[in-house]
């Protein structure tokens, strides 16, 4: 059987993955070239959607769980929780801007860059803490009672990961599918 955190690792290094190419585009835009709009709306659409509808549930009833198993995760909960609200915040902003773009509205390149690199920190900031402060303990305390309770907090289908990806996810899904290969003929 696998472990009950197994599935949370998963999410994150998928997020993780979407990071990284939000990155390239990035680097690209820093340097002069030409974006992928789409590509970074798709991206940022999915961060702000799949997370708030299956993870951040799930991940709820662990963070309770976990600090009635250790009243000395309050405070680093605490952060967490905070942090996705920071996150959806700047995501919210990111996700207004780059749609305002690709509909052909004219905005400073130093606008979105710093819309794009300020939820860049955040983001890995979040996951990075979680992977080292949270999940360790959470696997550490949590009963089969606990993590039977976050698998049933409301799921639904990852709809880029998935078996059945959403057809909006189909040029990020291949964008996914090239970095692996790259990474693969690389090492």
């Amino acid at each position: 059987m696998a472990k009950p955190t197994t599935a949370w690792h998963a999410d994150h290094a998928n997020f993780a993955r979407l990071l990284g190419l939000l990155e390239r585009e990035l680097v690209s835009f820093h340097g002069g070239d030409q974006p992928d709009y789409a590509l970074m709306l798709d991206i940022v659409y999915y961060l702000r959607h799949y997370p708030d509808v299956v993870h951040h549930p799930r991940e709820d009833v662990a963070f309770a769980r976990l600090v009635e198993r250790d009243p000395a995760m309050q405070l680093p909960i605490a952060r967490r929780l905070q942090e996705h609200r920071v996150i959806a915040s700047v995501g919210d902003e990111l996700l207004a801007l780059l749609q305002a773009v690709a509909e052909g509205a004219l905005v400073k390149r130093s606008t979105v860059e710093s819309s794009v690199a300020t939820y860049l920190v955040y983001y890995r900031h979040h996951l990075a803490a979680e992977e080292q402060e949270v999940i360790p303990r959470a696997g550490d305390l949590l009963t089969p009672g606990d993590w039977a309770a976050v698998a049933a907090a409301p799921a639904v289908p990852d709809p880029l990961f998935g078996n059945d990806f959403e057809a909006r996810y189909r040029e990020l899904r291949r964008q996914i599918e090239l970095e692996a290969r790259r990474a693969e003929d690389s090492a």
